[in-house]
């Protein structure tokens, strides 16, 4: 599969109610297909998020939707377009971030939370500027790719994400 530059059609998902913003670094071609962030069925992103939260997983676009809205949880991704090999995070070149103050100006935000290393790394590198004074914990990948760490082991890598919601 060739790099193809991709440009993120998804929406955020956040009101003026969000408290912490989660970040992917950029939808899978999976996800784009979709038409919602971690799409594929092997990511189990929504697995550890209805996990945390003690509730079953949110099944659906507009279930995801109301569960993330009613956590106070804001959803993005930190880039806005880049040259990109499939879902290879690795792969990554052109790098352009999305604009993550516009979430920052219409919800106070406590914390960001980045999905994966590379997220990690191009939040420090593009983004972190964009919400100043907001602390960001990088949080291990959901993705099939990281198939070292069990269901159970990124809930409870999760945990931080909870605790930020609940001293908020």
């Amino acid at each position: 599969m060739e790099p193809a530059r991709i440009t993120h059609t998804l929406e955020p998902v956040f009101d003026a109610r969000s408290r912490v913003l989660v970040l992917g670094t950029m939808p899978s071609p999976k996800s784009r297909e979709v038409g919602f962030y971690y799409g594929h069925p092997q990511n189990r992103f929504w697995k550890v998020m209805g996990a945390l939260f003690g509730e079953p997983e949110p099944q659906g676009n507009t279930a995801r939707t109301a569960f993330l809205l009613a956590h106070r949880i804001a959803l993005w991704d930190v880039l806005a377009a880049c040259t990109i090999q499939g879902a290879s995070d690795a792969s990554i070149t052109d790098a352009r971030p999305n604009d993550l103050a516009r979430i920052g100006a219409a919800a106070p935000l406590s914390a960001v939370f980045t999905t994966g290393s590379k997220a990690a790394e191009l939040y420090r590198r593009h983004c972190a500027g964009m919400l100043p004074g907001v602390p960001h914990v990088a949080l291990p990948s959901t993705s099939p790719a990281n198939a070292r760490m069990r269901l159970n082991d990124l809930v409870e890598a999760y945990q931080p994400l909870l605790d930020a919601l609940e001293s908020d």
